[in-house]
């Protein structure tokens, strides 16, 4: 069924980007070789703690493949003192497993993991980075904590833990927690995961994950634009939206403050979520849920079997926790949103 819409008092929102175009440099660009097939497997440490580094994950994630750790039989925590990159010619896949042991940490200082297809210190491996099916990343098994991307603004900002344009992203059973980004911006989000264009348009895979105490002007765990996720089995708990002026940002405003947890733009997209649990999240305008705003109003937002539970959005909403310009109403299905 559908959400039944509440009397907006407020609304500042226009039109907001709905997709970073790509236009090579001055006279043409050269690509790399084709990344390698094989999924190679390597590993960070020889069995202590204290030889897993983070230069040596750097390392790990530069040349791609499988990546597992070998850091003793304890939990560990690897803290970087820059982020660690993904490169586009070294391997089709990119499978970071922490074995659930494993915690990656920015210190409070750094994002802490990178891909972008259209950089070209990566290398471009095609003529079309922005829509590009390689590389393929799978974040598993792993905790990401205390990542912070304010004044790092690549690709417009955000991604406090991790920012992704192009190939393919997928998280799984892993757990984000206290990771920021720039804490005003209209249209900057993420504290957590930024995501920019996805090969064919597929959506972001998010599995038996939890986003807890993220901060970021917009989107205190998620942020896209033009990109749909399918979440599935995750928990949502004490993230906040903390900018103020919403988008376009209000005059005399930094701009900002909306999805609490999630906050999403563009034009055709969706968002699904199934099974998961997204309580206590804030904006400090639109949304301490969700915020989803679809510019062409062709993107769908799919609530099934889940609940979404005090989450206030202190400057506006239309529905419970949710603020929802797309097509028809959010379609909701054996939930709970209040």
């Amino acid at each position: 069924m559908g959400l039944v819409p509440r009397v907006l008092p407020v609304l500042l929102l226009a039109g907001l980007l709905a997709a970073l175009p790509f236009s090579p440099g001055p006279g043409g660009a050269s690509y790399a070789g084709a990344p390698h097939a094989g999924a190679a497997h390597r590993v960070v440490g020889h069995g202590t703690p204290a030889s897993c580094t983070a230069a040596a994950f750097r390392k790990a994630v530069a040349k791609g493949g499988t990546i597992t750790f070998d850091c003793g039989p304890d939990p560990v925590t690897i803290v970087m003192d820059r982020q660690a990159e993904v490169h586009n010619d070294a391997a089709r896949k990119v499978v970071i497993d922490g074995g659930g042991l494993v915690t990656l940490s920015g210190g409070g200082k750094h994002r802490i993991l990178y891909q972008n297809t259209c950089d070209q210190r990566l290398a471009w491996t095609t003529s079309h980075c922005q829509d590009q099916a390689t590389p393929r990343l799978v974040l598993r098994n792993l905790t990401f904590t205390r990542g912070n991307a304010t004044g790092a603004h690549e690709e417009g900002g955000g991604g406090g833990a991790v920012l992704v344009r192009g190939g393919r992203l997928t998280v799984v059973n892993s757990v984000f927690t206290r990771n920021r980004c720039d804490r005003t911006g209209p249209d900057l989000g993420g504290a957590a995961i930024r995501v920019l264009d996805q090969f064919r348009d597929r959506p972001v895979r998010v599995s038996g994950s939890t986003f807890r105490s993220g901060r970021c002007s917009n989107g205190g765990a998620l942020s896209s634009i033009g990109v749909s996720w399918l979440v599935t089995d995750s928990t949502f708990r004490g993230n906040k939206a903390v900018g103020r002026g919403a988008n376009p940002a209000g005059a005399g405003t930094p701009g900002g403050g909306s999805g609490g947890a999630i906050y999403l733009d563009g034009n055709l997209f969706t968002l699904r979520l199934v099974r998961s649990t997204i309580e206590g999240n804030v904006a400090r305008e639109g949304g301490g849920a969700v915020f989803f705003v679809s510019n062409d109003r062709t993107g769908t937002l799919t609530i099934q079997d889940s609940t979404l539970r005090d989450n206030p959005s202190l400057g506006f909403e239309n529905y419970p926790g949710i603020f929802f310009l797309g097509h028809g109403q959010p379609q909701v299905t054996g939930s709970t949103v209040e």
